[in-house]
């Protein structure tokens, strides 16, 4: 007897389908970007074109990374685009003391940031959205009050780091690449990495089994921190201005967007850094596609939105078989 004469073969092919758009959908997505483009876009095909979207997915990838930490407790992180605000307007102010010290500088306060989140939700007990958005707007409020208004940046050593490469890949993106290589080697191999998926997983067997959760979510916000900072002042070298008024508006949603959409649940306990890194470089293919298309920048937005539902539908639907 047929599975199929057991009446079994459509929802066993359903789930199949749902899991292979979950955790390999991401793939396709950027392939098909792609092949459009390489098909219909004029000039895409180019080394400077390549350099330049690589360039730019860059800062979204960075924060992505710390998003994907967040999520994978069970958590979120509203107040990274925040972060960058800040993060490019203690630049400017420390400058002047030399590039390492402003960078010294952007990664505490990145850190203090990260570790407000951490103690308001591991030790007051606060939702992490709620929490983070609460940061969101204050540190946006700070960085405004740091630097009111734009403000140029002139020093080599920036304008060296946001604009030249090694044998033709930009710092930018190496940064960005190594980073992503220590996130995934800390999730995938080390013990705080199996602690942090065992918190977002289940959090009441975490604190039964004796796991640190209070300190693993300090850590999961503080990195989180540290990356926004990170990305913040790249930002900054690549488009030598600070800017705290627009420099990372809607980052979380575009790091939420890479995170989900690269297989990692919302409901915690599963990280994929891989699909984190398709998941960005698939936002930046859709919205160069857009631009180059003569469509609003608005459009991307929206297509950022419907990319979320789809992908929160299908691990929904994963989840329940």
């Amino acid at each position: 007897m047929t599975d199929l004469t057991l009446g079994k073969s459509p929802a066993v092919d359903r789930a199949k389908v749902l899991r292979g758009l979950q955790d390999y959908g991401v793939y396709a997505g950027v392939a098909v970007l792609l092949l459009f483009n390489v098909v219909f876009t004029d000039h895409f095909v180019s080394a400077e074109n390549f350099r330049t979207q690589a360039v730019q997915v860059a800062p979204v990838l960075i924060v992505a990374l710390g998003m994907a930490l967040a999520i994978g407790s069970e958590g979120i992180d509203l107040s990274v685009g925040s972060v960058m605000a800040l993060s490019t307007s203690l630049l400017s102010l420390y400058l002047g003391y030399g590039p390492w010290i402003a960078l010294l500088v952007v990664l505490v306060g990145g850190a203090v940031i990260g570790f407000a989140n951490g103690a308001l939700i591991a030790f007051v007990g606060v939702q992490p959205i709620v929490a983070t958005l609460a940061l969101m707007v204050g540190v946006r409020g700070l960085a405004l009050v740091l630097l009111p208004q734009l403000k140029s940046v002139r020093d080599p050593a920036m304008g060296s780091l946001g604009a030249e490469d090694i044998l033709g890949v930009p710092y930018l993106v190496l940064i960005a690449a190594g980073l992503a290589v220590v996130v995934a080697f800390l999730v995938r191999r080390t013990t705080f990495g199996r602690q942090l998926l065992a918190v977002g997983d289940s959090r009441p067997a975490a604190q039964l089994a004796g796991l640190p959760v209070r300190r693993i979510l300090i850590i999961v916000y503080v990195a989180s921190g540290i990356l926004a900072a990170i990305a913040g002042f790249l930002a900054t070298a690549r488009l030598s201005a600070s800017d705290p008024t627009s420099l990372g508006n809607l980052m979380e949603l575009s790091a939420i967007t890479a995170v989900v959409v690269g297989g990692t649940p919302l409901t915690g306990g599963r990280i994929r850094i891989g699909g984190t890194v398709a998941g960005a470089v698939l936002i930046q293919l859709l919205t160069a596609t857009l631009i180059k298309h003569d469509l609003p920048p608005s459009w991307t937005q929206i297509a950022q939105a419907v990319v979320i539902v789809l992908a929160v539908y299908a691990a929904r639907e994963r989840g329940r078989r």
